[in-house]
């Protein structure tokens, strides 16, 4: 083995990994010079048909080429990578100042927020969340909950009747109806919500609106009592106000209920009028076909709007209703 032609071999795979301009023709270049045609390669394969003194003497010459022409292509490449990376840096820099997408993504109403929420913490007690038409007959929105025929709710200045209006349809100015329809088509026990949208002949202002949400609830069964309404307005109004949220019962009067009670909680430092409430009136269940000698029950109902106000201090009911991003983005997406 000629030391020479290592010498050569060595300077002709420097020379040519140096002139190579990209990483590209450095892997030729590399294939030229280390590869298994390459004279440093034939040569090692040689070693095999050389005389046993010699053998030695000639590996070590190969392999110091080899080692050599090796030191040199992780130089050439190192200076190409960092060549490469440098142009990359300066062909695809990123403009920081260009202004970013600043498209929101959708999300649900608040109104909506508070309505899942009050379904998951219902279902969480075991009851089931029912609906209704918002088109109901006068008999299921009124007559049904004991609403008599001069009673003022169910006047042309409180109500949206459907023409024609002997048709005795009417836009539902409460949810109860849904707990009509639950008692008719279910036998006791019964444990339900009803939320939804309701209407009534309001003028929009700052605590009324035309169109409206609410929730109530209804449960039915033996041996149901008052206080079992009080334990459910209290975890009720815990979990939508708080642990330190208070709530009393004030004596006051529905025709669907007897006896019957404003719901008031103290929050933020004043007593607040959240909703209604009282044992379902046995003329109720009795034209549900229920015998109330066997089951009694309570009903309840609040007015969403009326609990998203007091939570989170909404003076305007405008502001609910008129769907101003600036006001809808403060409660999140709610999905």
């Amino acid at each position: 083995m000629n030391p020479a032609d290592i010498k050569r071999w060595i300077a002709a795979a420097e020379a040519a990994f140096a002139s190579a301009k990209d990483l590209e023709e450095l892997k030729i270049a590399r294939l030229a010079h280390l590869g298994d045609k390459a004279d440093i390669s034939l040569a090692n394969r040689a070693l095999g048909s050389m005389p046993a003194d010699e053998k030695a003497s000639a590996g070590k010459i190969i392999g110091e080429g080899k080692a050599a022409i090796t030191a040199a292509l992780q130089s050439a490449t190192l200076k190409l990578e960092a060549e490469r990376d440098s142009k990359v840096l300066l062909e695809e820099v990123v403009d920081i100042t260009l202004p970013v997408d600043r498209a929101h993504r959708g999300g649900l109403h608040p109104i909506s927020i508070i309505k899942n929420e009050i379904s998951d913490f219902f279902i969480e007690q075991g009851y089931s969340v029912e609906e209704g038409p918002e088109l109901e007959s006068g008999w299921l929105n009124f007559d049904a909950l004991n609403i008599p025929a001069d009673h003022p709710a169910r006047t042309m200045q409180d109500t949206f009747y459907i023409e024609p209006v002997d048709s005795g349809m009417v836009l539902r100015t409460q949810t109860s109806p849904v707990q009509i329809r639950s008692m008719l088509e279910h036998k006791p026990p019964i444990y339900m919500i009803c939320p939804g949208r309701t209407f009534r002949a309001d003028e929009l202002d700052a605590t009324h609106s035309p169109v409206f949400h609410q929730v109530e609830g209804l449960v039915v069964d033996k041996g149901i009592t008052m206080a079992h309404l009080k334990g459910t307005l209290d975890n009720f109004a815990q979990a939508m106000f708080g642990s330190e949220v208070t709530t009393r019962l004030r004596p006051s009067f529905f025709p669907f209920t007897e006896p019957s009670a404003e719901v008031d909680i103290f929050f933020n430092g004043r007593w607040i009028e959240w909703g209604g409430c009282g044992m379902v009136n046995p003329k109720v269940l009795q034209t549900c076909g229920i015998d109330t000698d066997v089951y009694s029950g309570f009903a309840f109902g609040m007015g969403l709007e009326r609990t998203l106000m007091v939570r989170h201090n909404v003076s305007d009911m405008h502001d609910i209703v008129e769907g101003d991003l600036r006001f809808t983005r403060q409660f999140g997406v709610g999905l």
